[in-house]
């Protein structure tokens, strides 16, 4: 199974994104400010758990996480950073880094109460991929600068 995230450009710190399945929308995600700096090591331009990670390709797995408990959605081998997990959360402070869904956003925030259920779904989704012998991986893409 492959997701695939498209970005908006960063507002305020903040990135809204939409988390797409076969072309449809499965969720709205938010992440830290895209500070990616193609060609740059990440260790020049990364903030920690202030920064959206790199753009790109990464496998999906369930992980037991201390923070978010077990079954906690982590994203694998992302340069620069470490246990990046998709998870709940409704502003930038609840981010450190990782990726939190909702069924509804603002400009920078997970509208209240539709995270968790976001969530759940996009778990769903993932955990009956694995049950059938998938692997899951999400393709990550910032927003294309507009002339």
């Amino acid at each position: 199974m492959k997701l695939t995230l498209n970005r908006r450009p960063s507002v305020g710190g903040a990135t809204i994104g939409e988390l797409m399945l076969d072309g449809a929308r499965l969720a709205y995600t938010l992440e830290d400010e895209i500070r990616e700096q193609p060609g740059v090591p990440v260790g020049n331009w990364k903030i920690k758990a202030e920064t959206a990670i790199p753009a790109g390709q990464y496998r999906i797995v369930f992980e037991d996480s201390p923070a978010f408990g077990p079954d906690t959605l982590t994203l694998l081998n992302v340069p620069g950073f470490s246990y990046i997990r998709i998870h709940g959360g409704n502003t930038i402070e609840n981010t450190r880094g990782c990726l939190l869904t909702g069924l509804r956003v603002t400009d920078t925030t997970i509208v209240g109460g539709t995270s968790q259920p976001a969530l759940a779904l996009v778990k769903s989704r993932v955990r009956a991929a694995l049950a059938a012998g998938q692997q899951v991986w999400i393709d990550i893409n910032n927003p294309t600068a507009v002339a």
